[in-house]
């Protein structure tokens, strides 16, 4: 797909040149001023819950790739491909509450939706630690896909509110950049964490799911005071905007593509959204990102064990610093595709960066490159997806069409999901090249 539409738009933007008196100018500097304090209570407010929230999603990928490589597939006896099957089951269930959990974003509001699902994503997590086998655990997968359905689509659909279309690539980039650090940051506190297998009766991985879903339930807590509402409902979040910088938020937005203010909720509204086939090439895209993705994030430290000869402590271990140096060029990329009005060519160079991490991982000899290429290959992807947000927020207009675009592209992400937790074949060690092919193609 090309960046056009999003670039022509701004060009218009752009090529406006007029006139302007000295006061003209001065009150032209003060709405600046106000747009730029703004943004950063905006910032301040919404990125950093956000970027928490969306990292329960890969906090859940990081408990259970780091507990696989424990006593947790042999305790509950997940051998041959039922830890595949407990992977996908929770895509499975997500994927299917997409859309109405998005809607709920719209109609109940982001403060009680997003701080509900969060503690119920918590408590499952946590009762998974006391679970006895396999099919408890598929059980356990399912209530997690559940709760977890709407809290991604809807932070994207939210930010995508908040910000004009030239601010909002490096937003999803906060958003990213919170995520990978989180998820880093729980691949060392599983490491810890392993470390008191058999205390208080319990293994390493059982305390990585208790410990952690504590966490994610004080987090749904702290979710309901800190998290904001759309900017036409700005008066209604905790201490948050004045009622003229509520009216800045409006307008700015109003200004950028006219949509602050849903139509009235019909499913026909709902519906006819879905004939437009901007929506399914964006799907396509991130059906096929997070096909690369799940490859690696819920089996790295498989990859890592298995196909470079660490241990498990090693293997857990080794797969943070991969997601912090993410943050990098997650951060240049989006930067610079807000500052030059640029998506595709993003979207074209983190491929083609991670097309060459997947070969490096695949085909070369030495343990020290394949490493090297799992760092290219995690940040190009994570790169990516903020890349992608912000590509389909800058090209889709409409509030509801907005909420079902994010909810068919966070489903067909799911679905890529799906497919990536079958293309890492652990009998294929220590090559995993169906997983390499498949990543590259």
């Amino acid at each position: 797909m090309s960046t056009k539409s999003f670039i022509s738009t701004d060009a218009i933007f752009d090529d406006e040149r007029h006139e302007t008196t000295p006061s003209q100018q001065t009150e032209d500097d003060i709405e600046r001023e106000n747009e730029k304090k703004l943004r950063l209570k905006v910032d301040i407010r919404l990125c950093t819950i956000a970027g928490i929230l969306c990292s329960l999603n890969l906090l859940d990928s990081g408990i259970i790739s780091s507990a696989s490589v424990t006593s947790m597939l042999d305790d509950l006896g997940l051998q041959g491909n039922r830890y595949s099957v407990s992977i996908f089951i929770f895509t499975v269930a997500s994927v299917c509450f997409q859309l109405p959990a998005t809607i709920a974003v719209r109609v109940i509001g982001p403060r009680i939706f997003l701080a509900l699902t969060t503690f119920c994503f918590g408590l499952i997590t946590l009762c998974t630690a006391f679970i006895h086998d396999w099919k408890e655990m598929i059980a356990m997968r399912v209530l997690l896909g559940i709760s977890m359905s709407g809290i991604y689509p809807g932070l994207t659909l939210l930010i995508s509110s908040w910000y004009t279309r030239e601010e909002q690539q490096l937003r999803f980039a906060f958003l990213q950049s919170g995520e990978v650090i989180i998820l880093a940051t729980g691949g060392i506190v599983n490491f810890g964490l392993n470390h008191l297998d058999g205390r208080g009766g319990l293994k390493g991985w059982q305390w990585m799911y208790l410990i952690q879903g504590l966490v994610a339930c004080i987090i749904g807590f702290i979710t309901y005071w800190w998290m904001v509402d759309f900017p036409e409902k700005a008066h209604s979040s905790f201490h948050f905007l004045s009622d003229t910088e509520t009216e800045v938020a409006v307008k700015r937005i109003q200004r950028d593509r006219g949509d602050v203010q849903p139509n009235p909720f019909t499913w026909s509204e709902i519906l006819r959204h879905f004939l437009d086939p901007k929506i399914y090439g964006f799907a396509a895209t991130f059906f096929l990102l997070n096909l690369v993705s799940t490859a690696l994030s819920y089996f790295l430290p498989i990859i890592l064990q298995g196909g470079m000869g660490f241990t498990a402590n090693q293997a857990i271990l080794l797969s943070a610093p991969p997601y912090y140096y993410a943050v990098i060029p997650v951060l240049l990329s989006s930067r610079i595709g807000d500052k030059y009005h640029l998506r595709g060519p993003i979207i074209t160079f983190n491929s083609l960066c991670l097309i060459a991490g997947f070969s490096m991982l695949g085909f070369s000899n030495q343990v020290t490159v394949r490493y090297i290429g799992v760092y290219l290959a995690t940040g190009a992807y994570i790169s990516n997806w903020a890349a992608l947000n912000s590509y389909q927020a800058n090209n889709i207009t409409g509030q509801w069409k907005r909420t079902v675009t994010a909810a068919a592209v966070t489903a067909c992400n799911g679905l890529g999901g799906i497919a990536g937790s079958f293309i890492v074949r652990q009998n294929e060690a220590p090559r995993y090249l169906t997983a390499i092919w498949v990543s590259i193609g």
